[in-house]
Formats: structure tokens, sequence, C-alpha cells
């Protein structure tokens, strides 16, 4: 199988103004339960993996081959996406390895050497119809190899946004408007009004990283006002460790493959609300 452009995963869900969600994955099971999770609600699916997941499962090519297995008997258009990616070098190993989308991340730089990193990224991947997203502004939090702290200062600012997608390219769009990385420590209220004037600003879709934890109303808010992919990766990540926890209490527990079954059951059960919530059916 061929993964499918995740530029026209986005579009779909611009012209039903919806979101998709983009959902890690470090492993078979959690390839598994998202995909199946897609396959039952019809829903196009999204996969970010950070370099950091990719180690998990032996690098880029293991990486795909592990998602090509899991999706092998799926119908729904399935994207790939190299989320993070602080190097040229590493979007176009994961390019050449079989990824149809790839993030990078140059929101640490200057802007004009955000610019010149993300537009090189754009130029290679545009030749061979790999969708490219970039950032601009920065979340707080943890993700992967990122670690940062910082006021709204730090978020995106609509006409830096306009010159960024002009001069660079890029299919879509990574912005900060007030959610961060990893577990919130106190409630996000997301930027709301900030988000509408970059929409304005800019005609590509806009993405959301730290969906994770997000009141679905904030985030149901966002996509009224023009998001379209949002980043869920703690939320998988703890319905797997919980549901760890829950089957260790059972009085009949054991230590055998049912307890992985059961992680891709509740992982599966997360990720199915949540393409629901983004679609505005739950």
């Amino acid at each position: 199988m061929k993964f499918a452009p995740m530029k026209k995963i986005l579009n779909l869900a611009e012209e039903r103004n919806v979101a998709y969600g983009a959902y890690v994955t470090v492993s078979y099971e959690t390839a598994l339960a998202v995909i199946e999770a897609g396959s039952e609600l019809d829903c196009p699916v999204i996969f970010i993996t950070g370099t950091d997941c990719c180690d998990l499962m032996g690098g880029f090519e293991a990486t795909v081959d592990t998602v090509k297995r899991a999706a092998a008997n799926t119908k729904v258009p399935i994207a790939l996406h190299l989320d993070h990616c602080l190097t040229y070098e590493e979007c176009v190993e994961a390019i050449n390895a079989g990824y149809s989308s790839v993030m990078i991340d140059g929101s640490a730089l200057p802007f004009e050497e955000n610019i010149k990193l993300t537009k090189k990224v754009v130029d290679y991947a545009h030749t061979l119809g790999i969708t490219v997203e970039g950032e601009l502004g920065r979340l707080v939090g943890e993700e992967g190899r990122l670690k940062e702290k910082g006021p709204e200062a730090a978020q995106t600012d609509p006409m830096e946004a306009r010159e960024f997608v002009e001069r660079t390219g890029v299919d879509c769009l990574a912005v900060s408007i007030g959610t961060q990385h990893g577990h919130y420590i106190a409630a996000p209220h997301l930027n709301i009004e900030r988000l509408k004037a970059i929409r304005e600003k800019v005609n590509v879709p806009l993405v959301l990283h730290g969906g994770s934890g997000t009141p679905i109303e904030q985030v149901q808010e966002a996509i009224r006002c023009g998001i379209r992919k949002i980043n869920i990766a703690t939320d998988v990540l703890t319905a797997v460790a919980d549901s760890f926890d829950e089957v260790k209490k059972k009085p009949d527990f054991k230590y055998n493959t049912a307890m992985f079954i059961n992680s891709k059951d509740s992982a599966k059960q997360l990720v199915k609300k949540k393409m629901k919530q983004f679609r505005f059916e739950d």
C-alpha cells in the first residue's frame, strides 16, 4: 500500500469544516488501534511519529513497515507524518523510507532561518508529492527532544504567519495559540481571537499541536475557526498506560498477551471518541 498525502486529508477536512486527529504510534498495537477506529467510523487516519517513536520501532523504514502491516486490510486514507523533525536530513530520510508527510520544525530558530530551513524541505518534498508542515510560534511543554517554556509572546504572529506561508510554500501551518505539549499543569485557555486573525491572513490548513487534555469545547471552537488537524499523543499513551493498571487489578490477572489486547482496545476507544468529537458527532 501507499500512504495518502496528508494534504489531501486536510483539504477534505477543509471542505467539511471539521478536523482530523493525528495520533501517535509507538508500536504495532497502537497503530492497529487507530486504524481500527478509523475503519469503523469511516474516518481518514493520520499517524504522527517523532524521531523518538521511530527509534522505538527500529528506525524510519521499520516504522513504515509496522504501520503498513497494521493497515493491510483498511480502505480509509492513511497518512504517515513525521512530527517535529529538526533537520533537513532526517526529513529526507523519512521521505525516502516511505512517509507521505513531514513536519520541519524550525520554530526555535530566528524567523529568517526558519523560513530558509522550511523552504529547503518544501523544495525537496514537493518534487515527490510529499506534504510539508511548518511551525511558527512555540508551544510550552515537552515533545520528544523538544522542551520549551514561554508566555503568550511565543504565540504565532498573524502577519508573520502570512509571510512564512507565502515564502516557504508549506502545505499546512502549526500555530501556537495556548496549548502545550504533555500534561497541563493549569487549565488552558485557547487564544481564539489570535487564531481568527491568523486564519484571515493564511490560506493553508492550520494545525493544533498539544491537543491532549484541551477542553473539547475549546477544541471545537478552534475547529470552527480553521483548525483542520489536531495532534493527539499524550492522551493515546495515557490510555495505554492506564489500561495496564486496570487489567492488573483483576483477580484473574496474568502476565500474558491479553494485556496488550486490552491496551490496544483502550487506545482504540479513546481515538474513536476523539474522531467523533472532531467531526462534531459527540
